[in-house]
């Protein structure tokens, strides 16, 4: 066992008992306050940076060899917190989340990969393992649950307004396109590189709880508010499983785009229920 995997081990056996865990706890906070409460009341948001801060602060005190991957967390997130991400699907607010969530992709890969010589962020396609039964199975799940929860979420708590009016193709062609970006871009950061890099240094379940937090504080920005959580916390907690059990990005991409289709069938729905009658219930 190399000394890089011993390290991972032990700190994943303190579990939430350790400094590592508790700089971790403070990253989640800072990204409730920026990304949730923050955009609630944005007179709070500029004290999310407080815990951010401190957390840098501990882990550099505490570990170094997880200060790293830390600090590649804290910054991907301090840099998306510079901008927006409310939906806006205007071409300039398009241009300006391309580019600073490519970065925040892009970036961590790179340092990892050809600064430290780290190949933990990986964007795995399981080549030549067709998906199962089971596999194939759920993605119907999840079309069926999507399809019967969305709607009920999206219009009767109005979160739909959230997203802007659609008034023309033009805007529902943006739309399209900035719900399934995003919804990769979900999985390549959140998943590839939050969870991978955490995962190193906790259990599971610890990993995955911790990225959950940061995953659903930013949807709630970007406009999952209301109940949104009881849909987004277990929605992120599953979508680490899958790609744990499944080994296969391209698959755990699939389960989400399914789910952002409704998303975005819905919200279409919403504002024009004539021209897509596809629901019932609402």
């Amino acid at each position: 066992m190399d000394t890089e995997h011993a390290d991972s081990v032990e700190t994943a056996r303190r579990g939430l008992l350790s400094w590592e865990a508790a700089a971790t706890a403070l990253l989640a906070l800072a990204a409730v306050v920026l990304f949730g409460l923050g955009t609630t009341f944005p007179q709070v948001r500029a004290f999310g940076y407080v815990p951010m801060v401190a957390g840098v602060v501990i882990t550099w005190s505490a570990n170094r060899r997880f200060a790293r991957d830390h600090s590649i967390i804290t910054a991907c997130l301090a840099l998306i917190s510079a901008i927006s991400v409310e939906a806006d699907i205007s071409w300039t607010n398009i241009a300006r989340m391309g580019v600073v969530l490519s970065a925040v992709v892009v970036g961590p890969w790179l340092v990892t990969r050809y600064v430290f010589d780290d190949r933990t962020i990986q964007f795995p396609r399981r080549r030549g393992r067709p998906w199962s039964r089971f596999e194939w199975a759920w993605l119907a799940f999840v079309v069926v649950v999507a399809w019967a929860v969305l709607p009920q979420y999206f219009m009767r708590t109005g979160v739909y307004l959230n997203w802007p009016p659609l008034d023309g193709w033009s805007e529902i062609l943006r739309l399209f396109f900035g719900v399934n970006a995003v919804g990769i871009w979900d999985e390549l950061f959140f998943i590839c590189t939050v969870f991978a890099l955490l995962r190193k240094h906790f259990s599971f379940r610890t990993a995955n709880v911790f990225t959950t937090i940061i995953f659903v504080s930013f949807l709630w920005e970007l406009g999952y508010r209301s109940i949104g959580p009881l849909l987004t916390i277990p929605f992120a907690l599953v979508q680490a499983f899958i790609f744990t059990r499944t080994k296969s990005l391209p698959y755990t991409v699939t389960v989400h785009l399914l789910f952002d289709a409704l998303v975005f069938l819905t919200i279409v729905h919403a504002h024009h229920p004539q021209a897509l009658p596809i629901f019932i219930g609402v």
